[in-house]
């Protein structure tokens, strides 16, 4: 009886394994499909929110895009921590930066002047707060370089 479960078992994954051999590089293709065709683990809900992307508008150069997404994730962020006002300026800036981008890059930096201020008690939230800020003021430093708006000092 085991001896005979144990040939079904080998057989079938022989048979599998063959098929998969004559498929070929298209076998990926036909997993994912199949994949694709499994019902999602979580019915989204019509109630529930839609999880927030960070969307950047097509044909932007891409160190905007850069300053864009890295304004995006601090604006989430701040927002989640009760700084309102600030995302909210920031929001703008990035707004700004699509219709005239050198007036939202100066908007950008000096929200970033405020931001230095800020300072929390807890220690976790005050480095992800200096990273988050660290990376936006690199991408906005690289953008001002490459439209020539302010004079950076290389080293």
């Amino acid at each position: 009886m085991l001896l005979e479960v144990l040939v079904g078992v080998v057989v079938t994954l022989l048979v599998v394994a063959g098929i998969l051999v004559m498929l070929g590089p298209s076998t990926t293709r036909i997993i994912r499909s199949i994949r694709a065709i499994r019902r999602p683990a979580t019915v989204p809900s019509v109630f529930q929110a839609a999880k927030p992307r960070e969307v950047v508008p097509p044909g932007l150069n891409p160190k905007t895009q850069r300053v864009l997404v890295g304004a995006a994730r601090l604006t989430n962020w701040l927002r989640a921590h009760g700084h309102e006002d600030l995302a909210r300026e920031l929001r703008g800036a990035a707004g700004r930066i699509t219709s005239n981008e050198a007036a939202g890059l100066y908007a950008m930096q000096t929200v970033l002047r405020r931001l230095r201020s800020i300072s929390l008690d807890e220690r976790g939230a005050q480095e992800r707060l200096k990273a988050l800020t660290n990376e936006l003021r690199i991408a906005v430093q690289d953008r001002f370089e490459q439209l020539e708006l302010l004079p950076f000092r290389r080293p």
